[in-house]
């Protein structure tokens, strides 16, 4: 189809070359204006995107046109963009050539060129694409690069001259031309030709840059000058990646799968730093990855590449000699075998790789200073789980495979071997890409698809993304299914062993024996360290660490050094990116640290000391959330869910532990976090399940509970439920003596008010909750009279009159300012709006509940946004906008689907929902307002369609999204 409008073809080449991923609007921005984008571009784009959905006829939802929270995705088929297809046929014909297979390396070379029909983009303004352009420009160069080195190894050199000399003509900087173009003419036999062209590249290169040929070019210029015989072997090509007679790289068996952006920047790294060590996890496939750089960068080194595999060394002793036979160095002489190494070394260009140093760390380091002190054009590539530690070492982690659901999926790569095995809607993340190769090589018969996706994607994600986890389960499908697979997986260990009848060689090791490896590097106090670590779940911090872990043993200011001991070797990963650093372990390593505390017969105890902890954090939250620290605490205990649902689930098993187990949860709800967290649902179970089963816990903890339980039932608008935990939180207060009952008041008081308000609409709740409210200051019970304060207000707005509102409404706006809590302030907006709405001036309204909104989003609060889109809903009626409120009425009713919120059991807001609805279904009629009220309810992000839509008429699209 034609699409005249060059803003609109600039909008879909801006989505297309980053097709299937998010292109922020701040980008898009800059693609269609520039750096000075004029006023009102948000909208203007937000046209723009309409549009372009209509030229396309995009569906009701906008596919493939979809909006993203971050800005818009261009949803397109693996195989159904040429850029696609050019990228996916240039990386296999890379491959082939790097495997000797010249042939099928020149076929889809040649398949992927022919895709180009001219200058790329050339009706589109070149200075709004000037980082797009000369990409896929030197994409194109790349690939006719390596085409014309699949021709000469098949020796088509007198066929390449002139398409290479007119190369030359249009690119007289490209280096890689000029060397293509002196080797065609020494296979000529038109030697002297080969050399005036060097003298030629050199004269342009003195002359444009002022600088020398690069070293491809000397070391060729070098080797016709001596009439090599190697001059058959294409420059850079699939001849100089296989092992030369300065290289012994084994020969890749398997295909190496992803892994693109960690091999841009270890041939970046190397470029500049003379020691460069890969650390990671075992199995995580460091060798693998420091081979194929290895292989890459041969051709750069002139002395070539030495690999020295250090795993089979049990002692420092044999080390210089095992380094030493990798270089090749044979020397019988009685003096040091290390002062042989370096006698060797001191003026070549080579680049040696030690693999598996951890072992031998001290000794390596040692070795490697002496070595890189001692040659300049010496480069050393490391893979060990612990960095050596030596000056001017740079160390870079191997991260696990990217698992489904990674936020950049990587561009699916298509072996020979799995073309076929999936039916094109596989997952792209390369640990399923991985998976499926093995999968292909165990089990032939072995297809990816419907029925088998979902299994194969959690299989990956279980087993942490660890190639050699992947690569053993993958060998399991010649006996058993993925889902077998997944059922065994808990006890990974024995599962992911070499089966039966395979023999086991280097590079076939077990899980098991991977991971035991590690705990070997470690010290008797390390060990100790991990095993303990492996209660936590998801996560964990210093502070947790040196509370649980401490003590018999370890001493608590020890954790600290033990831990980034730990962190050296590989063991633990650290992110320091957030105000408290954050430590975690794989999966794979946890359930090795727990099967090691399960043998040392401690893991109850760590798990009560664990419980302990999450309880002390919890009821510190209960305490401090009310303040200028609300939302770092309640991001902090989102952060701390895995270990909080641990700890609640440890103690709903054990009767002596129900009390904690309770105040957790109690805790947890004071703070309202489960509201925050939109996990409402999560936080009335673990009430549920724990309230009440000790009678021995104290009666203020029980009635906090029993209230609880009914506040939280209210908020889902489960009214019986709410009843009957109100009549056992009646019955327990009738129960005691009124010395004993100071403690249940104040939570009992609160929600008979919150009762009456939401159940009943009786405006008598105003007094209850004021009454709350002064029970819970009196009790120092900050945080809960706030929220007492809070629903005061919304009782006043929705059943009083307009001065009983407005004190209400000031009280708890200076509540909230005083508290410094963000949270509380967006609820206080909240609120003004609603007053605004029901008691002054309406038309204010929508921008308090913008403002709330927006604020709430910020801090990703998933509740408050429930209340914010319906409220903003009936702003919009009241205000003479009836599409906009249909709309919004359906992003609310997503909303509360999402929540699992019943608004029929909310008396106040069902009333004021019924009578919205009324007024503009009235307003619209039925047919209108289904289809506003559908457009609504099917938007991708239902906060950024109130946000974003401004008040206006409803016959414009400005500002409409899905």
């Amino acid at each position: 189809m034609a699409i005249g409008a060059a803003k609109l073809r600039l909008l879909l080449v801006a989505l297309l070359t980053e097709a299937n991923q998010a292109v922020t609007v701040e980008r898009l921005m800059a693609r269609l204006w520039g750096d000075q984008p004029p006023r009102g571009a948000r909208n203007t784009l937000q046209n723009y995107v309409l549009r372009l959905r209509r030229t396309l006829d995009c569906a009701a939802d906008g596919t493939p046109v979809l909006t993203h929270p971050r800005g818009y995705v261009l949803t397109v088929d693996a195989d159904a963009l040429d850029l696609h297809r050019f990228t996916a046929l240039a990386l296999q014909g890379r491959t082939a050539l790097q495997e000797g297979r010249a042939a099928s390396a020149a076929q889809l070379l040649r398949e992927a060129l022919a895709l180009w029909r001219g200058e790329p983009l050339s009706d589109l303004p070149a200075d709004l694409l000037r980082d797009v352009v000369p990409a896929l420009n030197e994409q194109r160069l790349d690939a006719l690069e390596l085409r014309i080195d699949a021709e000469l190894m098949l020796g088509r050199a007198f066929d390449v001259l002139p398409e290479l000399r007119a190369l030359i003509g249009a690119h007289p900087l490209r280096e890689r031309f000029w060397a293509q173009r002196m080797l065609a003419l020494a296979r000529c036999e038109r030697q002297g030709e080969a050399l005036e062209c060097y003298r030629e590249v050199a004269r342009v290169l003195a002359d444009e840059l002022g600088v020398t040929p690069g070293t491809e070019l000397r070391r060729l210029h070098q080797r016709l000058l001596a009439a090599a015989p190697d001059l058959g072997e294409a420059p850079g090509g699939a001849a100089a990646a296989r092992p030369r007679a300065t290289g012994n790289l084994p020969v890749e068996m398997t295909t190496f799968i992803g892994r693109e952006a960690q091999l841009a920047e270890v041939r970046a790294v190397l470029a500049s730093a003379r020691v460069v060590t890969l650390t990671g996890v075992g199995g995580v496939g460091k060798t693998r990855l420091a081979l194929r750089v290895a292989a890459e960068l041969e051709p750069a080194f002139p002395d070539g590449v030495r690999l020295a595999d250090l795993a089979p060394l049990t002692g420092p002793e044999l080390l210089d000699r095992a380094v030493a036979e990798a270089l090749g160095v044979r020397d019988h002489s009685a003096r040091p075998v290390v002062d042989t190494i370096v006698d060797h070394l001191r003026d070549q260009r080579l680049l040696v790789v030690l693999d598996n140093c951890e072992h031998l760390v001290d000794d390596v380091a040692a070795l490697v200073l002496r070595m890189a002190r001692a040659a300049p054009g010496l480069r050393v590539l490391a893979t060990s789980r612990q960095r050596l530690g030596i000056p001017g070492e740079h160390v870079l982690t191997v991260p696990s495979l990217t698992v489904p659901g990674a936020d950049r999926p990587v561009p699916l790569q298509r072996t020979d071997a799995t073309r076929g095995a999936e039916d094109g809607t596989a997952d792209r993340s390369e640990a399923v890409r991985l998976f499926v190769d093995r999968a292909v090589a165990a089990a032939p018969a072995f297809r990816i698809g419907s029925r088998n996706r979902g299994a194969i994607a959690q299989l990956c994600r279980r087993l942490d993304g660890i190639p050699l986890a992947i690569e053993l389960a993958a060998v399991r499908l010649s006996t058993m299914t993925v889902d077998e697979i997944l059922e065994r997986l808990d006890d990974r260990f024995r599962l992911l062993s070499v089966p039966y009848g395979h023999s086991v060689t280097r590079y076939q090791l077990t899980l098991r024996g991977v991971v035991d490896w590690s705990h070997d590097l470690c010290t008797q106090r390390e060990r100790l360290l991990w095993s303990r670590l492996s209660v936590f779940s998801g996560g964990f911090d210093l502070e947790a660490a040196e509370a649980v872990c401490g003590g018999e043993g370890i001493a608590r200011e020890d954790v600290l050094n033990l831990l980034a001991g730990l962190v050296n070797k590989s063991i633990v990963t650290v992110n320091s990116s957030g105000d408290r650093a954050r430590y975690s372990l794989l999966e794979t390593i946890r359930q090795y640290g727990l099967q090691r505390l399960r043998e040392q017969d401690g893991a109850t105890k760590l798990r009560l000391r664990h419980a302990d902890h999450y309880r002390r954090v919890a009821a510190r939250a209960g305490d401090e959330w009310c303040g200028p620290g609300e939302v770092d605490w309640l991001i902090r205990l989102r952060t701390e869910l895995p270990n909080f649902r641990t700890a609640l689930g440890f103690c709903a098993t054990r009767r002596d532990r129900v009390e904690a187990g309770t105040e957790i949860a109690v805790s947890l709800a004071r703070t309202r976090f489960w509201f925050f967290n939109s996990t409402l649902g999560e936080g009335r179970h673990w009430l549920e399940r724990l309230v009440g089963l000790n009678t021995d816990a104290p009666r203020a903890l029980t009635a906090g509970g029993l209230a609880m339980r009914a506040w939280v039932a209210l908020c889902q608008g489960d009214n019986p439920s709410a009843e009957a935990f109100l009549t056992a939180c009646r019955t327990m207060a009738g129960e005691l003596p009124d010395s004993a009952g100071a403690g249940v008041a104040p939570p009992l008081t609160f929600i008979e008010g919150a009762h009456a308000m939401l159940v009943r609409g009786d405006p008598c709740s105003a007094a209850l909750l004021t009454e709350a409210r002064d029970q819970f200051l009196a009790a120092g019970q900050k945080g809960d009279a706030h929220i007492a304060t809070m629903l005061w207000a919304m009782a006043e707005a929705f059943l009083g009159d307009r001065p009983s509102a407005r004190t209400a409404l000031d009280a708890y706006a200076a509540d909230a300012a005083d508290s410094g809590a963000e949270w509380a302030r967006t609820w206080a907006q909240w609120c003004t709006g609603l007053f605004e709405l029901r008691h002054g001036t309406a038309a204010r309204s929508p921008a308090h509940l913008r403002e709330a909104l927006g604020r709430q989003r910020a801090i990703g609060d998933s509740w408050g946004p429930v209340w914010g889109v319906e409220t903003l809903a009936w702003a919009m009626a009241a205000t003479g906008h009836p599409a906009q409120s249909a709309r919004l009425l359906g992003a609310a009713h997503r909303l509360r689907q999402d929540t699992g919120v019943a608004l029929i059991g909310l008396r106040p807001f069902h009333d004021a929902h019924t009578t919205t609805e009324h007024r503009v279904r009235q307003a619209l009629g039925a047919q209108a307002y289904e289809a506003a009220w559908s457009e609504g309810a099917s938007a991708r992000d239902s906060v950024r369609l109130a946000l974003d839509a401004p008040d206006r008429g409803d016959g414009e699209e400005t500002g409409r999204r899905r």
